[in-house]
């Protein structure tokens, strides 16, 4: 890859695992909004459920998550009466409707919860919400907190899938990240969950991490698929010191450069595409069986804010500390101050800070935004279908970039606009193109590549 193509195309701009994005929220979606908003779903609306414990026992300093150190568990402890309370309110708000078809726990390190109470927030969901029949039941699982009577308690919660965050095996690059997890603890969690009957293991790793090179990457995902996982992440590591202040303590001259990235993450996708993985968008695996590469081949791929998915749910439910909804009016974020979740839970029953009501032209970017990074693609015959008049500013936008893109980097087909192979690396600048508020805010975000 050209080095002048990947400096041109490597500029700081959003993930898009949402559209608005995050930092466009603002504080004029209020709790009452919120009310509204679940009031008016239709009784059968499948619903996406997340759950997040924002604290670890230890900070690793490349983290870009809402979360806090931790050296005790009553911090824990007085936090979740106010998430059941808030599942509580939204489940009354809803007065029956929707049938809830994932649940999702992330952090911070949710597999901190102690097992009892792990099972109660299970047993509240359940108790709360209509289940789907094919209900599934996601955690993220930091090896370090793992113990006998975890491993038992996530069965017995009904945990169908783990996602387990290994970034790099490289002892030099642990220490520089302070995330020192060995293989073998690794591969006891993925083993000791698959006996206990977890159908889908998800293995999560980095590059750009410090000290990395091609080599290392590439002995570090030598090393994931020896594990075999359904699934694998392969995430390009997000420095924004501005944002998340602990990574300040990251060396910068240590970090690869965008070329140095980019030639990391082409190797890493290599291997893992050599061993049988189906590749999913910019960033995920799957195995030929797993449903994440059957819904990429059958169109049915989706984005959100936990990445790529096969979880068509038109609702989002976000409950606890900083967690971010989605419905079809808009997006909602709760606060991000545990202190001032727990107080405004108690107070009222909910959290909302910000968020943003979807305009028309917000719901056509967002799935123009979409189909470019699930499907590499976008049908003008869709747009239309789906938006009518409103599309054809987007399809003239659309055309004129790819009639005149000199990188061709997304070009012309008889259905609409394709991205390159050539282009694939850097389709979060090319969806970046489609994005109306980008240029409004002076939001500041993590390279492209």
């Amino acid at each position: 890859m050209p080095d002048d193509l990947v400096a041109r195309y490597s500029r700081p701009v959003p993930r898009y695992t949402s559209y608005p994005t995050a930092p466009h929220f603002h504080a004029g979606v209020t709790n009452d909004i919120y009310r509204d908003w679940l009031a008016a779903l239709p009784g059968e609306t499948g619903l996406s459920l997340y759950v997040h414990v924002p604290f670890c026992d230890r900070l690793c300093w490349f983290c870009g998550c809402h979360t806090k150190q931790v050296l005790r568990y009553d911090p824990i402890a007085a936090y979740l009466p106010a998430v059941h309370k808030e599942i509580g309110t939204v489940s009354g708000l809803l007065d029956g409707r929707g049938r809830a078809v994932a649940l999702h726990l992330g952090g911070g390190s949710p597999s901190m919860l102690a097992p009892d109470d792990l099972l109660a927030l299970a047993a509240r969901v359940r108790a709360m919400f209509a289940i789907d029949g094919g209900f599934e039941f996601s955690i993220e699982i930091d090896p370090n907190d793992m113990t006998p009577d975890r491993y038992d308690g996530f069965a017995a919660a009904g945990v169908t899938r783990i996602s387990v965050g290994l970034q790099d095996f490289d002892p030099r690059v642990q220490a520089a990240i302070n995330r020192l997890q060995t293989f073998e603890q690794t591969r006891d969690v993925v083993d000791g969950m698959r006996a206990r009957g977890v159908r889908s293991a998800n293995l999560d790793v980095l590059y750009g991490l410090p000290h990395q090179t091609v080599a290392t990457v590439e002995r570090t995902v030598e090393q994931a698929l020896d594990m075999r996982p359904d699934r694998i992440a392969l995430f390009g590591y997000a420095h924004v010191p501005w944002m998340k202040t602990h990574q300040r303590l990251i060396e910068e001259a240590a970090l690869p450069s965008p070329q140095e990235r980019l030639e990391q993450s082409v190797a890493a996708a290599e291997r893992i595409v050599a061993a049988g993985y189906v590749p999913i968008g910019i960033d995920h695996f799957a195995l030929p069986s797993d449903g994440l590469a059957q819904a990429a081949a059958s169109g049915g791929l989706h984005r959100n804010f936990q990445g790529y998915t096969t979880d068509a749910a038109p609702a989002l439910l976000g409950f606890g500390a900083s967690s971010i909804g989605g419905l079809p009016q808009g997006h909602v974020q709760n606060v991000t101050a545990t202190g001032d979740y727990m107080r405004r839970i108690a107070a009222g029953g909910l959290a909302v800070a910000r968020g943003i009501a979807f305009s028309g032209d917000d719901r056509l970017r967002a799935f123009t935004i979409e189909r470019l990074m699930c499907d590499f693609a976008v049908s003008f015959d869709e747009l239309r279908a789906r938006f009518g008049a409103m599309a054809e500013p987007v399809v003239a936008e659309l055309r004129d970039y790819a009639d005149n893109d000199g990188d061709e980097l997304l070009v012309p087909t008889l259905a609409g606009v394709s991205v390159s192979v050539r282009g694939r690396p850097f389709v979060r600048a090319i969806a970046a193109r489609f994005d109306a508020y980008l240029e409004r805010g002076a939001a500041r975000h993590s390279v492209a590549v």
